[in-house]
């Protein structure tokens, strides 16, 4: 059953070549046929892989010098989001090859490019939170004015799917399973710092800095900030607020949110149900799941070891799942689909000591409390909270928010934590994998 065939025929007609394409064959050649056709056929089979391995290298050497001398330049946020998404696929190009001496050059290359794009967010980030939307690069608090209220406005209706914790590489992952059904357009918005749920996805419901929302709706924010585990509980009220501003009037919407597949599996047999409604916003926690649990179970951590496998989890999850069925379901409807995420993740490598009182948050990546420090090369040190438009949680407080793949550790059992962190995946810091978010529209190649 592995032999590969090459079919030569001289029938023309389509149903002939219907199944011939359910019998995968792997080749289809009609008469008259000269020999360079079936040396072509042939060399295709038997040396494909070779070529390809051959061109990745001779392509991705070219292009490293390419994205070097991009780097050596002034780039804006669209110059780098353009190279991340130039590096993201060569990573796919050399999962498919598994090349490791490409691999951990393209690796290197991808942490020189983090080095540079730290010191653009740190030399940029505070004169674009404190300016207008107009003035800054797409972020967490204009994804739903930027990508959901155009259409709303042009009379279409809107499916926003914010997928918690995902990054670029896996996006694209499972795009050819999607493309299927949809024509896709890229683009991208900057997750916020911290680049953590509390802070961003809050921001897409919102619209709001989260120091603006605590301004405005205090008894909102008192309820939300009693607990950071739950300050995401408020996202159905957000979203309400912002629609109601935006457009001078309530807009109906559903809002749901998925944690495990019983919960998806329910959401899809109701989709039917809310498909008159003009808005439907699901948030799904499942690659975030994935990462927290990661380093909790010996299968997880040889499953996801590395980003190749992190992919190959994410895109097996992915066409498995009941959520491929929500597109499939879609794609017959006039929905357009805003797909995207609150922030990515980054492999933590360099443990860094950092001293805290009891009341200091437990972010990885990042940390908030009182006389926090770190040194500039580590950590962002934001002293003042109100100038990155952060809320202080409690009076006198800082916050540390981690460059590259840098992951706090506090004295305590350093040693044991040290070991249980390093090289796992976690978010909250500044990196492109973190900050650069995919925001791809979907519009149904069917309707």
């Amino acid at each position: 059953s592995s032999l590969p065939i090459i079919m030569i025929t001289k029938n023309e007609e389509e149903w002939l070549m219907d199944e011939a394409i359910s019998e995968k064959i792997a080749g289809y050649l009609t008469k008259p046929v000269n020999p360079s056709q079936i040396f072509l056929a042939c060399k295709k089979i038997l040396e494909e892989e070779r070529i390809l391995e051959h061109k990745t290298v001779s392509g991705y050497l070219k292009d490293f010098q390419e994205i070097e001398a991009a780097m050596a330049t002034e780039l804006d946020a669209d110059d780098w989001w353009n190279l991340y998404l130039r590096i993201v696929r060569w990573q796919l190009e050399m999962d498919e090859r598994r090349d490791s001496e490409l691999s951990d050059m393209l690796n290197d290359q991808l942490r020189s490019a983090n080095r540079k794009f730290t010191q653009f967010i740190s030399e940029n980030y505070e004169r674009w939170v404190q300016s207008g939307p107009g003035s800054r690069p797409a972020t967490s608090v204009d994804v739903v004015t930027n990508f959901v209220l155009p259409h709303l406005k042009a009379g279409k209706k809107v499916f926003l799917l914010v997928v918690d914790c995902f990054r670029l590489d896996q996006a694209l992952t499972v795009i050819s399973d999607i493309q299927r059904y949809y024509d896709v357009e890229y683009g991208f918005h900057l997750s916020l710092l911290p680049s953590a749920t509390p802070f961003c996805r809050n921001a897409i419901f919102s619209g709001e800095f989260l120091s603006d929302l605590k301004d405005k709706t205090p008894k909102l924010w008192r309820d939300m900030s009693k607990d950071e585990s739950s300050m995401n509980r408020a996202e159905p009220d957000l979203l309400k607020r912002q629609l109601k501003n935006l457009a001078g009037e309530d807009i109906p919407f559903v809002y749901r949110k998925v944690n495990v597949a019983k919960e998806g599996r329910n959401f899809l047999g109701h989709l039917k149900e809310y498909m008159d409604t003009p808005l439907i916003a699901l948030v799904v926690n499942s690659v975030d799941l994935l990462t927290h649990h990661r380093a909790k179970t010996d299968i997880l951590q040889d499953m996801i070891a590395d980003e190749s496998g992190c992919r190959s989890t994410v895109r097996t999850r992915f066409a498995n799942s009941w959520l491929l069925d929500v597109f499939r379901t879609l794609s017959d409807s006039d929905y357009v689909i805003i797909l995207t995420s609150d922030h990515g993740s980054v492999r933590v490598r360099k443990g860094v000591r950092v001293l805290a009182d009891r009341e200091t948050s437990s972010g990885v990546r990042y940390k908030y409390g009182r006389n926090l420090n770190c040194p500039d090369k580590n950590a962002m040190v934001v002293k003042r909270p109100s100038q990155l438009k952060l809320p202080e949680m409690t009076p006198g407080i800082n916050y540390l928010i981690a460059k590259e793949d840098v992951y706090f550790v506090y004295p305590t059992q350093y040693r044991k934590y040290l070991h249980q962190l390093e090289e796992s995946f976690q978010h909250g810091g500044i990196s492109m994998e973190e900050m650069l978010v995919p925001t791809f529209t979907l519009k149904s190649r069917l309707v």
